[in-house]
């Protein structure tokens, strides 16, 4: 046993490191401040505050199951400390798992009776659960369910003569509308719901026709440019095509999921993208992240955007489209591209990617939800996922699947890198995310991939945030989840 002196030193020394943590944590460097947290954890694993506090930092990061790992790690030390209960309770949220996370705002009350923010919080979170009991009582089984898409005759609204956006002449999206539009969205003007209607139904019957896995052939001596989560950083997206050129048959590109959400101009980013695909369907390539489902949706802003922009109508079509999205798409046979990762099980084939019935809600585990939700990992083998859905992969995994499939590389997104992309597992993995400055904190850059063909070597381009119209990131998100952001 180490003696008292050793004790006192380690208690103090840890109390030293904790400081260090937290100012890591005001600066936004949240992995850090989870390194530092990690280190005063080591010398003192007795005190929940390390704990709650690295669970705070891991939520920043999105990392949900460590936080909630973290979290009971300290109402377990000390059953009285409040924060744990909190801490817990607001990841479960985030995770949208409101039920968990009403049992720990009930216990933070009962610890802090006369606590008022405690009440708050508590009220709001019995609101979200009744209203979720309500819809699930309410909801039309699968089976049952109708297309919504099929219901909407967009010849038939009419354009009032005062309207000054955008037009579509007939059937076709040309480039000079598009431009019209992106126009219109940088100043903050909204599109006439006739066009929008029209774009978002041709898009999905564009997607509709497509397989799960897509083929992209890209000859020789032209370009591609991959782009990671844009996540609704529309100005953003802006400076991509102002960097790189809009896109084209001569200049195509493949967004990798996660277009929508935290950002507050995720419905302007989707009819951009949208937009794009119905000028030139092999100019644009769009993939579904995790961000792409009813349950992300509803809690992080772009179901509050669409409600408030548009309709409760197009909230139901875009649930309906995102649905069609493919699930990863291959460049010449060679680069796999996916949103989140790989799978929990050896063998996987390219053939069974392209078997999955896509056309539902992500489950909660499989390989459709692997492909969504999976991260890498430093170390060899599998891992439980850090954000408590998917799991973590290591090189020997990217490996195996790589040779199994005759695959040179493997490109996702679905994380915030500071330098917007990480080469990883012996430069067989990158990770490229295309939102800089996420949520308008993080201050990280953005990236984005060209190959060239026919050696596809990833030519990787970095670039910083642009300046946009002072709307906060979440700024239509669920009410209850901003009080915890």
């Amino acid at each position: 046993m180490p003696n008292m002196e050793t004790q006192n030193s380690n208690v103090s020394r840890a109390e030293e490191i904790k400081v260090l943590a937290n100012e890591a944590f005001k600066a936004h460097k949240y992995g850090q401040a989870i390194d530092l947290y990690s280190q005063a954890i080591e010398l003192n694993g007795d005190n929940a505050v390390y704990w709650a506090n690295r669970a705070f930092a891991h939520s920043k990061l999105e990392e949900y199951g460590s936080a909630i790992q973290d979290a009971s790690k300290a109402t377990e030390i000390d059953p009285k400390y409040s924060k744990g209960y909190y801490r817990r309770g607001a990841a479960y949220l985030a995770m949208g798992k409101f039920k968990d996370a009403l049992k720990d705002f009930q216990q933070v009350k009962k610890i802090c009776p006369n606590d008022p923010d405690a009440s708050k919080k508590l009220k709001e979170c019995e609101k979200a659960v009744m209203k979720l009991k309500f819809e699930e009582a309410i909801a039309v089984p699968e089976s049952q369910r109708r297309s919504v898409a099929d219901s909407i005759d967009f010849h038939s609204i009419d354009v009032e003569p005062q309207y000054s956006g955008a037009r579509i002449e007939g059937d076709i999206v040309t480039l000079d509308f598009v431009k019209k539009m992106m126009d219109d969205f940088k100043n903050q003007k909204c599109l006439h719901k006739r066009y929008a209607f029209q774009m978002v139904l041709q898009t999905r019957e564009i997607l509709q026709g497509l397989p799960s896995l897509v083929d992209i052939n890209v000859p020789e001596g032209k370009h591609f440019t991959v782009c990671g989560d844009v996540h609704g950083q529309f100005y953003d997206l802006l400076n991509i095509f102002e960097l790189n050129g809009f896109p084209s048959e001569e200049n195509p590109y493949l967004f990798n999921g996660d277009f929508v959400d935290r950002g507050s101009f995720s419905l302007e980013v989707i009819l951009t993208l949208f937009a794009f695909k119905c000028m030139c369907p092999s100019a644009i390539y769009l993939s579904r992240g995790n961000h792409e489902s009813k349950s992300m949706n509803k809690i992080y802003g772009f179901e509050g955007e669409v409600r408030s922009k548009l309709s409760e109508t197009f909230v139901e079509l875009f649930a309906e489209v995102f649905c069609c999205l493919p699930l990863a798409h291959v460049i010449n046979g060679k680069v796999f591209v996916v949103h989140g990762g790989l799978f929990s099980v050896d063998g996987v084939k390219l053939s069974d990617i392209k078997a999955i019935d896509r056309f539902c809600e992500p489950p909660e585990e499989g390989l459709m939800c692997e492909l969504l939700w999976s991260d890498p990992q430093p170390f060899p083998g599998r891992g439980p996922s850090k954000r408590g859905v998917g799991l973590s992969f290591g090189k020997d995994v990217t490996r195996r699947f790589l040779q199994d499939n005759n695959l040179d590389l493997v490109v996702r997104s679905h994380e915030v890198k500071d330098e917007g992309y990480e080469i990883e597992h012996d430069g067989k993995l990158i990770t490229v995310f295309s939102a800089p400055n996420y949520c308008d904190q993080m201050g990280n850059k953005g990236a984005f991939i060209r190959f060239e063909a026919p050696d596809l070597k990833p030519n990787i381009v970095t670039f910083s945030a642009v300046p946009h119209p002072n709307v906060k990131p979440m700024a239509y998100a669920n009410n209850f989840l901003r009080m915890f952001s």
